[in-house]
């Protein structure tokens, strides 16, 4: 049985060889990566891991179609062999790392634990930013530790999830968060679990994006998701612009909905000892480990050239002063959910 984890990047070169042996350890045998517009050497990066037999790489150079550059690289994935042929098909972006707490923490591991699954939301467990001011060379996983609270009540975005799904041809494409383009016929024996374990409702098989907060999500795994890092990388983000909606401007409202610090979380350390041995052989590499240094050299000069223009030294002092995101009490959070109801209701 084969898992393929298909991945979109730019500029992420000094974070790339930490996400390979990651995922490497928890089981997945394939992996497709499709880059755009990197001035860091991640392309030339991703070439020599293609020789060595890691991963596949396409250049995803547009043009784009309307949904952006990660619709664009989806689109294009459905299309290929490597993707029809896998039994298994997980979407992921360079800040989310799977942590199956089951077994070994493989996904063999959590295929046993749902024996029945044709699908499996993996919730994110958003982790805060952990008072890290300026990037340093360590794994992101090791770095930051300080996540939401494993049962958040708002926003429902801290409650978004990535979909492993069987490819089974009840979904044709995948997606960014679920799969889509499905097979009418075959949605009648799709059977969608979350990852604590529950049988999730019809709805999930076509529409949900986000698992139902208020509750545990994470018995038996979760999705890590690192999405600010160190201040100094937040600012590099904002420059990058976003995969998905490559037209939103990052600032302090993206910041602020995920910058939860409430809750150590250190499950993912299981994977360590594995992880560092996939990362040991690959920073081994000459070449490899050359272009990981240049990479971390390239974000230490850009931040600099960055700073030196007001939008973003101005966002740089905003994080400085944030405080990190107070999780909203429950009463609060049904409060913002009324009116999120009507909204919608109205809508209708």
């Amino acid at each position: 049985m084969t898992h393929l984890a298909l991945l979109t990047v730019r500029n992420e070169a000094a974070f790339l060889l930490e996400w390979l042996a990651h995922h490497r350890a928890v089981g997945f045998d394939d992996i497709l990566v499709f880059s755009n517009d990197c001035d860091d050497g991640t392309d030339v990066m991703l070439d020599r891991l293609a020789e060595m037999g890691w991963l596949t790489h396409v250049r995803n150079e547009g043009p784009y179609d309307k949904g952006g550059i990660q619709f664009t690289a989806l689109k294009a994935a459905a299309k290929m062999d490597q993707v029809k042929k896998a039994d298994w098909i997980l979407p992921l972006d360079i800040d989310e790392f799977v942590n199956i707490h089951v077994g070994d923490g493989t996904l063999a591991d959590l295929h046993a634990a749902l024996p029945d699954a044709t699908a499996i939301a993996l919730t994110w467990r958003l982790f805060g930013n952990n008072g890290q001011v300026r990037h340093t060379d360590h794994p992101v996983t090791d770095t930051f530790p300080m996540a939401a609270p494993e049962i958040l009540h708002w926003p429902w975005r801290a409650s978004m999830f990535k979909t492993l799904y069987a490819n089974n041809g009840t979904y044709r494409k995948p997606g960014v968060h679920r799969p889509r383009d499905a097979d009418q016929t075959k949605l009648a024996d799709a059977r969608w679990f979350d990852s604590h374990g529950r049988e999730l409702t019809e709805q999930f098989k076509t529409r949900r994006l986000f698992s139902n907060y208020g509750q545990p999500n994470y018995g038996l795994a979760q999705l890590n998701h690192y999405p600010l890092g160190a201040m100094e990388s937040y600012v590099l983000k904002a420059d990058r612009g976003r995969a998905v909606h490559s037209d939103d401007i990052l600032g302090m409202d993206y910041w602020v909905e995920r910058n939860f610090c409430t809750d150590e979380d250190r499950t993912i350390s299981r994977y360590r000892e594995r992880r560092d041995a996939h990362l040991g052989d690959l920073r081994a590499d000459g070449t490899l480990g050359a272009l990981h240094a240049d990479a971390v050299a390239w974000r230490k000069s850009r931040f600099d050239t960055l700073m030196k223009q007001e939008p973003f030294r101005a966002l740089f002092g905003r994080l400085l002063m944030t405080p990190p995101t107070r999780p909203v009490p429950p009463k609060a959070a049904q409060f913002m959910i009324r009116y999120a109801n009507l909204a919608r209701s109205s809508a209708q």
